[in-house]
């Protein structure tokens, strides 16, 4: 299953970079806390083994394979705002382009869980 993973990720890093970045710097722009923080919240809700760990870093790095990391900020920060009651957030729950956005990680994420876990 991890050689099906990593096989997946050596095809997204043949992809065509986004926005006038190299290859290793789109795969690479995720800060370590980042990875590390998706890491600890994917083991808290999967287990805390040593193959849980790697599987949640096999997504991660799959995820920032296919979603820049300011495409992923963005969708995070979207999806906690929608968590938040009241009138204020109203806009993030119904404007197009913050489900769009959404969207866009929650494929990342389905993607990242067939291919490694």
């Amino acid at each position: 299953m991890m050689r099906e993973a990593l096989s997946a990720l050596a095809i997204a890093a043949a992809a065509v970079p986004a926005s006038g970045q190299s290859v290793s710097e789109r795969l690479n722009d995720y800060p370590t806390e980042a990875r590390a923080d998706y890491v600890f919240g994917c083991m808290a809700v999967n287990g805390q083994s040593r193959a849980v760990l790697g599987k949640c870093a096999c997504s991660i790095d799959l995820i920032a394979s296919i979603l820049p990391y300011d495409k992923y900020v963005q969708a995070e920060t979207v999806l906690s705002l929608q968590q938040v009651g009241g009138e204020h957030t109203a806009m993030f729950k119904s404007a197009a382009m913050p489900r769009t956005m959404v969207a866009d990680l929650r494929r990342a994420q389905a993607e990242a869980e067939m291919l490694c876990f």
